[in-house]
């Protein structure tokens, strides 16, 4: 053999063998996409029209239907979260499948705008379903990323933040400690923020990560404007007795990123500034611009910040303390747990005041 003869042999073997290479490639690219999917995700398969066939069978009794129901919400939870979590996030797509509120609902809500501080460290889809039901433009969010959280879990919070012009992560974040004075520094980071937006507000609320609403934004701003127009929601007593260690011994805070928490000292803490009367209350509010602009610049309000740095759960006195000095913005100085718009059932009154949570699948 020659070496033209070779060179021909040789050419006609690679022809042959590019096109059985090409052939390989396009018959594995022109299988069905949702034969692949079904092979990897069987489940999606049983989910049908979710969840409109999945409340037939509950209807009619079948008993599948709350286990179909729990897989069925893993598989769309996946889906969903997906579209959350992808770089770079195609924002009309995430508020378009997400179904995120896009245009105020009535005009009576467009002129009535409220601050939502969201404090937040852990499940990512329950922040996205609790941010989703509580969005509206006219409203703005300042969004409170614990320190410790994962980079991962920042990054994924900070993609579905950039889609919108009123959400925003605070520009100061705390390792918070549960009990800890950073868990109301978190708040007062927000508040900060939230003065100098350029986002104008009436109230601010504050919520965790694992809130969910039962109110609309429509009934939330009625019940504000018809019981409580220009005043605080603190609810809180009279510090009682059983609550005195809170504030008669200094505490300290351990922060690990496996486990931090609050302990007590010996050190025995002074009196209250400006001989304020402490209350006992809840953590969470809902206050008017005005009062929130004096905690912030009120000395009496700057020094028992400072005093309340080694207690334990400050945010329990803090707020509901201020707003019972007569003098302050909305406050309320003979109230005692009105408006108290959280609705919580504590583990360890299950039983006694309560008869636990249940499974509405179950």
């Amino acid at each position: 053999m020659n070496l033209l003869e070779a060179a021909k042999l040789g050419f006609f073997v690679c022809i042959v063998g590019c096109i059985i290479i090409f052939a390989f490639v396009y018959v594995r690219n022109t299988i069905p996409k949702e034969d692949n999917e079904r092979e990897l995700f069987p489940e999606i398969a049983e989910c049908g029209d979710y969840p409109n066939e999945l409340c037939s069978a509950l209807f009619e009794g079948k008993a599948a239907a709350s286990q179909i129901g729990h897989l069925c919400q893993q598989v769309l939870r996946r889906q969903e979260m997906s579209i959350c979590i992808e770089m770079p996030c195609n924002c009309s797509t995430l508020q378009k499948e997400l179904h995120f509120i896009t245009s105020p609902l009535s005009e009576e809500e467009g002129n009535f705008s409220l601050a939502y501080i969201i404090t937040i460290h852990k499940e990512l889809d329950m922040f996205i379903k609790l941010l989703r039901a509580i969005y509206v433009p006219q409203n703005v969010y300042c969004i409170h990323i614990d320190e410790k959280s994962s980079k991962d879990y920042k990054l994924a919070v900070q993609t579905v933040v950039n889609c919108f012009e009123n959400i925003f992560i605070a520009s100061k974040v705390e390792n918070v400690v549960y009990a800890g004075f950073s868990r109301l520094q978190a708040d007062i980071n927000c508040m900060k923020d939230l003065v100098h937006s350029k986002n104008q507000w009436n109230y601010v609320i504050n919520l965790c990560g694992q809130d969910y609403p039962i109110k609309t934004n429509k009934e939330v701003m009625q019940y504000i404007k018809s019981k409580w127009n220009g005043k605080n929601m603190t609810p809180g007593i009279v510090q009682p007795p059983h609550m005195k260690h809170r504030t008669h011994v200094s505490y300290k805070e351990f922060v690990h990123s496996e486990k931090s928490y609050v302990y007590p000292t010996k050190n025995v803490k002074s009196e209250p500034p400006h001989n304020l009367t402490i209350y006992f209350g809840s953590a969470y509010y809902v206050l008017t611009r005005e009062f929130v602009e004096f905690t912030l610049t009120d000395i009496r309000a700057k020094d028992l910040l400072e005093w309340s740095r080694d207690t334990y759960s400050p945010d329990e006195h803090y707020w509901v303390t201020l707003n019972r000095l007569p003098d302050a913005p909305g406050a309320t100085p003979d109230a005692q747990w009105e408006g108290n718009i959280r609705a919580i059932k504590w583990r360890d009154q299950e039983g006694i005041a309560h008869n636990g949570c249940q499974d509405l699948l179950n």
